[in-house]
């Protein structure tokens, strides 16, 4: 497993400790013709072999960057300027995807255990995901009724930064609940208390933050509810 640790740090110190702003702008902009790209293979190359340090493993090597060469250009092949952070998760879980089966292939065994599929984790791996963008459209169809004309009208906010902000506060409070650590819970709501509420001020922003608030009350309640089920859903 340790070959698996060391492969992985290798593509952690490539592609992000050694690899300049000037080289990821150069292949944006040359693609396939930037010698950027190349050099960032090899230097990917280079990294496994200094700390795998065994010459038997040169051509697991050289089939590991060649893989990430044609992940790479894919990547700069099929991505644009609006969907850059998708293919930028994409590339990386490809990236540690391929690692990992190579390393399977290496070792002639496959690591991947079956107590990951067990009942539970399929049970926590579904309420994750529904307390996300599923959560995310039940909140706002449920205080639809009482949106706000400046909350409808305003344009000086982040897109879509209020789902997303929406989002990690519901998966933080629900690891909080299921981990048995209620406190920190108060700690998050009086956070996002100060940030959104401090400057609503002025008697005109009531609805607003009227609006904000039923919100945020709605998608902590639904997080918590979802906690205690899965903690019920565990002691049956």
């Amino acid at each position: 497993m340790i070959v698996f640790i060391k492969l992985i740090l290798a593509h952690l110190i490539g592609d992000f400790l050694l690899q300049s702003t000037s080289w990821v702008k150069a292949k944006e902009e040359k693609k396939l013709a930037a010698y950027q790209l190349y050099l960032h293979v090899l230097l990917h190359g280079v990294l496994i072999m200094i700390l795998i340090w065994d010459w038997n493993f040169l051509p697991w090597a050289a089939l590991l960057v060649f893989v990430h060469l044609v992940i790479d250009a894919l990547k700069l092949i099929l991505q644009k300027k609006e969907n850059r952070t998708t293919y930028f998760i994409v590339d990386q879980a490809l990236h540690i995807l391929s690692i990992y089966l190579i390393f399977c292939w290496y070792t002639g065994q496959i690591e991947i255990s079956g107590s990951l599929f067990t009942d539970a984790n399929f049970m926590l791996a579904t309420m994750v995901i529904f307390l996300t963008i599923p959560t995310s459209y039940l909140t706002s169809v449920l205080i639809s009724r009482w949106t706000p004309h400046t909350e409808e009208e305003t344009n000086d906010s982040l897109e879509n930064a209020g789902k997303y902000i929406g989002i990690l506060e519901r998966l933080f409070v629900f690891v909080f609940v299921i981990s048995g650590h209620w406190e920190p819970i108060g700690f998050l709501l009086a956070a996002k208390s100060i940030f959104r509420f401090g400057d609503l001020k002025k008697p005109k922003d009531r609805k607003l933050t009227e609006y904000i608030l039923i919100g945020t009350l709605i998608s902590f309640g639904i997080a918590i509810l979802t906690g205690i089920a899965y903690q019920a859903w565990l002691a049956k």
